[in-house]
């Protein structure tokens, strides 16, 4: 598989590792910090674009891979206002994208352990629940978009709670996420219910960003065979 990085930061090395040794092949690089820009002509020769770079150039980054007819991975967040045109293009255009706020299959499962518990809490009186994301210095975007997709998750299973907001809040109907930005850390996700009498967590920490790099190869090689717009829901078969 011929492969175009667009976005050569720590996690596009780490892409870079995992590709090469199950044996694809990086054909570009696109970064800011490299001299080589992002161009339709170049992606037209790639079998997949894996797109990790900041949310203000994520959305023109689709459209020209989406106008060479490359399927994109991205692992970008911070732009999902742009979200249904990306969908709209995909229905229409016969375009394939590939998106999940963390390609980490761990993550991915701890999403789903999520969706059940919170429906499981649901059922029981006094806990109050919140989320905090502690994640490395250069991390742009708070909360992460793993922390937005928990609580989107719980949101829509937990009845007590009707939006999510940063920080704090005196409104029991708002989910707070915390975001901590400390040293180099990976990535860490905690779920917190707390009642009078006891408080359970449901946590995920990452090691290493191996395990995003791998989740994000395996999505280029999904979407060899797949069309449309896809998750790791596709991927996992959840």
């Amino acid at each position: 598989m011929k492969i175009a990085l667009i976005g050569y930061g720590k996690m596009g090395k780490e892409i870079e590792a995992v590709a090469i040794e199950r044996g694809h092949e990086i054909i570009f690089k696109f970064d800011k910090n490299i001299e080589q820009q992002v161009s339709s002509e170049k992606l037209k020769k790639v079998d997949v674009a894996v797109e990790f770079t900041q949310p203000e150039a994520a959305y023109e980054n689709y459209l020209k891979c989406f106008e060479a007819r490359v399927p994109v991975v991205s692992g970008t967040t911070g732009w999902l206002e742009k979200l249904p045109d990306i969908k709209h293009i995909c229905n229409t255009e016969n375009q394939t994208f590939f998106y999940a706020s963390n390609f980490s299959i761990g993550v991915n499962i701890f999403f789903r352990l999520n969706k059940m518990f919170s429906k499981l809490m649901n059922t029981i009186p006094g806990y109050d629940v919140s989320i905090q994301e502690t994640h490395h210095i250069e991390k742009m975007d708070a909360p992460s978009g793993t922390a937005i997709t928990l609580a989107d998750d719980l949101i829509n299973n937990f009845e007590l709670k009707k939006t999510w907001v940063k920080e704090s809040t005196v409104n029991p109907s708002e989910l707070v996420i915390r975001s901590i930005r400390k040293d180099t850390v990976p990535g860490t996700h905690t779920i917190n219910y707390d009642s009078s009498v006891d408080y359970i967590e449901l946590t995920h920490s990452a090691k290493n960003r191996k395990g995003f790099a791998l989740g994000a190869v395996l999505a280029a090689e999904f979407v060899q065979t797949h069309k449309g717009f896809l998750g790791m829901e596709n991927l996992l078969d959840f």
